[in-house]
């Protein structure tokens, strides 16, 4: 099938201008080692873990984001081109239909074959081959692609995590992925504030930047009225009051869609956490740890922050709220380093908006849809985000797993409603 793509609204209209080839091929190189970084402390048959559908195992990430350069980049512009081998293109193909059709998801734990060895063999080769088109008289056609692919595997190395940890919390004896993650200086709650935001007619989506993805574009106006939002996440000490409050017990906090879903799965908690002894501990990628009440609550459902919220007597931002408001405070985007598990607010004085950035994806009321005149792009390529814009609700920021340098406050992280997996959190807001 012809895997021939656009890549139209990948990047801004300018953006090449301001592209230099060998910074390219410096991230290239970077991006693609810390993939394998990444997996140094997993043993063998870690790389093969899959506990659900929506998580796959480490040795697939590994292979799907070396299969994206491939086949809409190799294939395509690597004269006399020789697949590694043609039915990666069928078991590493994630939602592509417009490439062909795919491996079933939920069995990606059964492909024991290729081995490690092989995935890793197909890494070198894909990366020998996209070193001499960089540095080839093709490598302006390409830069866009690049780029998007490069962003696409840092997608997958917070999935990497997050699915890893998802999959481990399975093991009774709760695996260690690493003994040692920062800490942080709180010994106290910072208190719970709310700043006042001035709304007005505001310019939203990406502006310039040498990447944005599609549902970035285009940039266009929209009105938000004045609101208050909170200086800094919930956190797990704020949370477990809701609890103990029996706020999954009363249906008048919660949608009614969500109150299903704590009803039938019988939700009392967020994700990984345990009650032992009338003491709640949780699982983190540090092993099982006594639960920190002046950490952020991550690993919770839209639904579960929307009945918090309510709970509380407040509200979630809309998206747009909150990215008026991370561009007046969220400079810290450009330097956050990820730590593995999200750390407290630190002490501070006066108006300041922290845990914008690193710590958790905070979950918002807008439904994840197209901004005004959006248009995916053509081929294959505009599967990418296009086709998902239905059902499923915005998150803003970014976690402490995402990728140093992959967050900006006109990113559109979105999920469905129940899902939990990811390292998601409550930031409050209010009406004024």
């Amino acid at each position: 099938m012809n895997s021939t793509v656009s890549a139209k609204n990948v990047l801004t209209v300018d953006a090449l201008a301001n592209v230099d080839i060998e910074e390219v091929i410096n991230q290239y190189q970077s991006v693609r080692q810390h993939s394998l970084t990444l997996c140094q402390p997993l043993q063998l048959a870690d790389y093969e873990l899959q506990a659900d559908t929506f998580a796959s195992p480490p040795k697939w990430h590994l292979a799907h984001t070396t299969w994206f350069f491939e086949t809409f980049i190799l294939k395509t512009y690597s004269k006399n081109y020789e697949e590694f081998n043609p039915h990666f293109a069928f078991i590493f193909n994630s939602y592509y239909n417009g490439i062909g059709a795919q491996y079933s998801r939920h069995q990606r734990g059964l492909l024991s074959r290729p081995s490690l060895e092989e995935v890793i063999q197909y890494r070198d080769y894909i990366d020998q081959h996209m070193s001499e088109l960089l540095n080839s008289e093709l490598a302006d056609k390409i830069i866009n692609l690049v780029l998007l692919g490069l962003n696409h595997e840092q997608q997958h190395q917070e999935l990497l995590l997050t699915d890893l940890k998802y999959s481990f919390s399975f093991n009774p004896l709760f695996p260690i992925y690493q003994q040692e993650l920062p800490v942080s200086t709180s010994d106290e709650q910072t208190p719970l504030s709310f700043i006042e935001m001035n709304g007005g007619m505001f310019n939203l989506g990406f502006k310039q930047g040498p990447f944005c993805f599609d549902n970035e574009l285009p940039r266009h106006q929209n009105f938000v009225r004045d609101f208050l939002i909170a200086n800094r996440l919930i956190s797990n000490a704020e949370y477990l009051a809701f609890i103990q409050d029996g706020g999954y017990q009363n249906p008048e906090y919660w949608l009614s869609d969500g109150w299903n879903w704590v009803q039938n799965e019988n939700i009392k908690a967020p994700l990984y956490w345990h009650l032992k002894d009338r003491e709640y501990f949780r699982y983190q990628l540090n092993g099982l740890q006594v639960l920190d009440p002046l950490q952020p609550v991550s690993h919770i459902s839209f639904y579960e922050a929307d009945a918090y919220a309510r709970w509380a007597g407040k509200r979630l931002l809309t998206e747009f709220e909150w990215e008026v408001a991370s561009k007046l405070y969220g400079q810290q985007a450009l330097t956050a380093e990820p730590t593995l598990e999200p750390l407290p607010a630190e002490k501070c004085f006066g108006d300041d908006l922290q845990q914008l950035f690193g710590h958790c994806w905070q979950w918002t009321q807008s439904s994840y849809a197209p901004y005004p005149g959006f248009k995916a792009a053509n081929g294959a390529i505009g599967e990418y985000n296009g086709k998902f814009m239905c059902n499923q609700m915005v998150l803003r920021g970014s976690s402490c797993v995402t990728p140093h340098g992959h967050a900006r406050s006109s990113y559109r992280n979105f999920f469905y409603p129940h899902e939990r997996w990811q390292f998601t959190g409550i930031r409050l807001a209010d009406d004024i």
